[in-house]
């Protein structure tokens, strides 16, 4: 198939500006529901106490945004994205709400868990909206642009948490998610057409409950192993073995349902498969790389956490700027392939760079790898995306969406989880009783250097030694991505709103389709 010679045309949408801002707005409202949260916890632990329980909060928001994602998807194929997006929005703020209310820990982590059940649905239904009023061919830089936004809210949601507890009180920083909300809410509410149609729809209650079941154990397993409980404790083992018999018994469903929840057709198209494995590989790497650098950055260089985040600048500078560029490079060419070819090649050359990083390397030169690395990480998102929604017919594109929000986020918490284990095993050898009785453990700036000198200085000689594997398993599965890029067939991004795939279209479907030759309609 040749390319069109002409770039797209911009939609002819009175509303579609507006659209596209209040899909901005609600996948900024994600974006800082997952970073706002982490600067401001050691405050809120001060207050609800629940020190045991500090990582539950953030754990709590990843697991039901992860494991709602494809149900939001496929209702909002079912029912049309207007009415699934208010309601996922609503659902967000409530959790914020309850968020800023909490008097326990306990009660937090149970409003952040309501908190991710609309954070889940706001990123993929926000996502899909894109698919329903721009045509694939300039699609690609409005998902570049919104690459833009979660590289900004990784930056800003800590240093914004900061701000806040610094000068106001931690419930504001799920308070301060209202305005922003309701305005998604208003605006969402004029520009966004409702469904047209009712047709009585088959819920696949079975899908549902297998899914969001296996996924649960299996990001729990993530989360919580090497950490909470060892790798090969009972708990761990029986939370993987109840994700594979869930998982399995899905799969057996979803053949066998009328409306499947993640159809398996989806697995045929090597657009899907190819893009979400790329996606799964690279979210591996890229949260691995976001949730060490700032260790290294606080104990190896010595600075504050806020300093600390203010350093991961030139990441989300690589990051920003290369996904708005590739979006613009989409939407000129029509074509998508080469480019994460080339930032996958480019996160593994800053990987292999950060995994060499020693006490005394520069400041410009770590800010350089770091800048290599989100340069290598922000196409792959925008294009898996735009590439995936080109390639799979219209009646399933939300549950396709959900599918690389899903693979992306799984791959995160499989990468934090894994690198985690390294690095603790790898210090573990490197430090052996090396440290003062009860020291060992205590691995935060303040600990350290309290430390007399000679084990201080042998402490960060193990620490920087033990993020080098670290980095270089993350390289591993950026070079594994890397390859797989080359299996990723190409299709020429339409300049209509038509979406079913050319070689998925019989004959005379083709024909029909030639006949009309009316693009669809803005009904969701």
């Amino acid at each position: 198939m040749s390319e069109p010679s002409q770039p797209a045309t911009a939609p002819e949408h009175q509303s579609t500006r507006l659209v596209i801002g209040a899909v901005a707005v609600t996948l900024l409202l994600a974006s800082l529901g997952q970073t706002i949260v982490s600067t401001a916890l050691p405050v809120i632990v001060g207050q609800l106490g629940g020190l045991d329980h500090l990582t539950w909060v953030v754990i709590a928001y990843l697991l039901s945004s992860t494991v709602v994602a494809p149900v939001y998807g496929k209702l909002g194929d079912l029912y049309g994205r207007k009415i699934v997006l208010q309601v996922a929005i609503v659902i967000f703020l409530v959790g914020a709400v309850l968020s800023a209310l909490a008097s326990s820990m306990t009660f937090l982590i149970f409003a952040r868990t309501v908190q991710g059940l609309g954070g889940g649905g706001l990123m993929v239904v926000a996502m899909t909206v894109v698919a329903d009023i721009i045509p694939p061919r300039q699609r690609g830089k409005i998902q570049g642009l919104f690459g833009a936004v979660f590289g900004v809210a990784t930056v800003v949601g800590p240093l914004l948490g900061g701000v806040i507890v610094e000068h106001f009180s931690w419930q504001w920083i799920f308070l301060i998610n209202l305005p922003l909300g309701v305005l998604a809410l208003v605006v969402i509410a004029v520009a966004l057409k409702p469904r047209a149609d009712r047709v009585q729809r088959s819920i696949d209650y079975p899908g549902f409950v297998l899914l969001s079941g296996g996924l649960t154990a299996f990001v729990l397993a993530t989360s919580l192993g090497g950490n909470t409980f060892a790798w090969g404790s009972i708990e761990i083992i029986g939370l993987i073995a109840f994700a594979v018999l869930a998982l399995g018994g899905f799969v057996w469903a979803e053949a066998r349902a009328k409306e499947p929840v993640l159809p398996l057709s989806l697995f045929r198209n090597n657009t899907f498969v190819v893009s979400n494995s790329v996606g799964f590989l690279v979210g591996m790497a890229m949260f691995g790389s976001i949730t060490f650098l700032p260790m290294y950055l606080q104990l190896a260089k010595g600075i504050s956490p806020t300093e600390s985040a203010l350093q991961l600048v030139p990441m989300m500078v690589g990051l920003i700027g290369v996904s708005t560029l590739s979006g613009f490079i989409m939407t000129r060419t029509g074509r998508y392939k080469i480019l994460p070819q080339i930032s996958t090649f480019v996160l593994i050359v800053g990987l292999v760079l950060l995994a060499n990083m020693q006490l005394d390397t520069p400041a410009w030169q770590v800010a350089a790898f770091m800048f290599l690395v989100g340069a290598g990480i922000g196409p792959v998102n925008s294009v898996s995306v735009t590439a995936t929604q080109n390639a799979v017919p219209l009646e399933v594109v939300g549950a396709a969406t959900a599918g690389t929000t899903l693979f992306r986020q799984i791959g995160g918490s499989i990468g934090v989880s894994v690198f985690g284990a390294i690095f603790a095993s790898g210090l573990a050898a490197r430090l052996g009783d090396a440290t003062p009785a009860g020291q060992s453990g205590s691995f935060n700036p303040q600990a350290v250097a309290a430390l007399p000198e000679p084990v201080r200085n042998m402490v960060l000689e193990a620490f920087a030694s033990a993020l080098h594997p670290v980095f270089y398993t993350a390289a591993a599965a950026a070079v594994l991505a890397f390859c797989l890029t080359f299996f990723l067939e190409e299709r020429p991004l339409a300049n209509t709103l038509r979406r079913e795939p050319e070689a998925e279209v019989d004959a005379e479907e083709a024909a029909t389709a030639a006949a009309v030759g009316a693009p669809a309609t803005v009904t969701r």
